[in-house]
């Protein structure tokens, strides 16, 4: 069985980093990806989705992306159910991160430092803590 999803946007808020109880660092954040269509006379339309980042993955969306900023995600969707305030039953989905990375450039995200010795481009939940730098956007393979 297979449940991939690749989705690339921008993110509509800055992250915000929380921890578990038991020490676990999550964030929760929405992006914005503009569908590849639209009918003729009419806008585009734009689709939002929310995503989860755990652990280390969570720390660096939070200290690399802020509102407005270019990222791809590539993860699983996974549905939640719970009751809201007044009692009705909803379903949430969400996509759990396995890797994201930047896309935009480096004057557009503002993320990007020369000086910076821990600057990333983008973030395997499966990699090592150790991330490399992307000096210039010729470099980047798109």
């Amino acid at each position: 069985m297979l449940n991939s999803i690749i989705i690339m946007g921008r993110l509509t808020a800055d992250p915000e980093l929380r921890t578990t109880s038991s020490g676990l660092s999550v964030t929760t954040f929405n992006v914005a990806v503009d569908r590849n269509f639209a009918r003729a006379g009419e806008e585009r339309k734009t689709d939002f989705f929310t995503v989860v980042a755990w652990r280390s993955q969570a720390d660096f969306v939070s200290r690399y992306f802020r509102k407005g900023s270019m990222i791809a995600v590539q993860g699983s969707l996974q549905t939640r159910n719970y009751e809201d305030k007044n009692g009705n039953k909803r379903v949430a989905y969400e996509i759990v991160a396995e890797q994201v990375s930047f896309c935009g450039s480096k004057s557009e995200s503002g993320t990007y430092s020369n000086d910076n010795a821990n600057n990333a481009s983008s973030y395997n939940s499966s990699s090592a803590d150790d991330f490399t730098a992307v000096v210039d956007d010729d470099d980047l393979p798109f």
